[in-house]
């Protein structure tokens, strides 16, 4: 299983030189990839921008949108951004997409909430078209077929979408035990699909350590998922806070199958990334 590094994008006290020094060290190793959250009303950088922030600071890592929603956007231009992130990375790109469940983001870009499944559905549908040789838009991927597509959810259509548009499945998160109920629903739906080999398997979770990072990002957590009502508490409740409760959590995702674990930052901190570097060396 590969692991990789969330961008603290999303912090509220993350500055631009922050988000270029995280970027630059995730890249030095032992890290695989670098992934970013999206989020349209909050305090937070915009995903596919700092990514390609990231691609110019970075020669190794996988740059990762882990997730954003679709729906939001026009899909053109996300075909579009998405081709220019491949080619200005060098084909390093792996594009996430999923509905999105706040309705204050599609209030404030003005997209109907309302039926954005249906539109979601389209745009997996004809995203690629836009990748291919004959069509006007570039610039062409450098990945063949354009960079993986892993969609994310956790109703019954996010696998059939998985099966039928997507190259994987991206887990939002929680522990082993939930990430492995939805791996097996991803792999039913593959085989079921006809799909030949198997769905890409993304997943990922939250760190800090020490005391007072690890109260930051409690509060971090309950602010930024507030939206899920109680829920939100229980994602607080999974950060990951010591060494013990990381190589447990790293284990129990390996043996679930997964192919690359995101670990996403609580804190802007980058010695926080240091400390996490240790614990996998």
């Amino acid at each position: 299983m590969n692991i990789g590094i969330g961008l603290p994008n999303t912090k509220a006290d993350a500055t631009g030189e922050c988000l270029l020094e995280w970027a630059r060290r995730t890249d030095e190793g032992p890290f695989s990839s670098l992934g970013v959250l999206d989020r349209m009303v909050y305090q937070s950088y915009e995903p596919m921008l700092t990514l390609a922030a990231a691609a110019g600071v970075t020669r190794r890592v996988r740059l990762a949108a882990t997730i954003i929603a679709a729906p939001l956007r026009n899909t053109a231009i996300l075909a579009k951004q998405a081709a220019s992130l491949d080619a200005l990375s060098g084909g390093r790109f792996v594009l996430g997409l999923a509905l999105g469940a706040r309705q204050e983001d599609y209030d404030a870009v003005g997209a109907p909430y309302r039926g954005r499944g249906r539109r979601f559905d389209e745009q997996l549908l004809t995203l690629r078209t836009f990748w291919q040789e004959e069509s006007p838009i570039g610039p062409r991927p450098v990945q063949a077929g354009g960079p993986p597509i892993l969609v994310g959810g956790m109703s019954e259509r996010t696998f059939a979408r998985v099966a039928r548009y997507a190259d994987g499945y991206m887990h939002g998160g929680g522990p082993p035990r939930a990430f492995a109920r939805m791996a097996e629903k991803a792999r039913a739906a593959w085989r079921d699909a006809g799909r030949p080999g198997k769905p890409l398997l993304w997943g990922m979770a939250y760190f800090a350590f020490g005391e007072e990072a690890a109260e930051a990002a409690r509060h971090y957590l309950l602010d930024y998922y507030a939206f899920t009502g109680p829920f939100a508490r229980r994602i607080a409740e999974g950060l990951l806070t010591t060494p013990q409760a990381v190589r447990q959590f790293l284990r129990g995702y390996a043996d679930a199958g997964c192919d690359e674990l995101i670990l996403f930052p609580g804190v802007s901190d980058v010695e926080q990334l240091d400390r996490l570097a240790d614990i996998l060396a």
